[in-house]
């Protein structure tokens, strides 16, 4: 899926990256635990969090997650836009809650990033 279809979607705000919403997206992955981002995230992800701490960009990085989407309508500090833009991570708002953006992305063609340990699968 396409960034441009994630913000039409999701009627969401472009914080950083509006010259990314031309890039294609995988996966989908909703979280609050950077640890669980961190422990089965593998693929070309969007991730879906109400979290606006650094830790997120930072997670992000180390994963190469290209695009954030901010649930709840959760505002964003300068300093956590100032990351995104040093990392080159597109970020998008939605007033949606997290299991709402995820549903509606599910239903509109966006696969959801399975757990890629063996011992969890489905």
């Amino acid at each position: 899926m396409l960034l441009k279809e994630v913000k039409k979607h999701l009627s969401a705000n472009v914080i950083t990256g509006e010259e990314r919403l031309g890039e294609n997206i995988d996966y989908g992955y909703g979280c609050d635990l950077m640890s669980d981002v961190l422990a089965f995230v593998q693929n070309n992800v969007l991730l879906l969090t109400g979290l606006v701490h650094p830790q997120v960009i930072q997670t992000a990085d180390i994963l190469d997650i290209k695009a954030i989407v901010i649930v709840r309508g959760k505002k964003i500090n300068d300093t956590f836009i100032q990351m995104a833009r040093e990392k080159d991570i597109t970020i998008l708002t939605t007033g949606y809650s997290l299991f709402s953006a995820c549903g509606i992305l599910f239903e509109k063609g966006l696969q959801g990033e399975e757990i890629a340990h063996s011992e969890f699968s489905l």
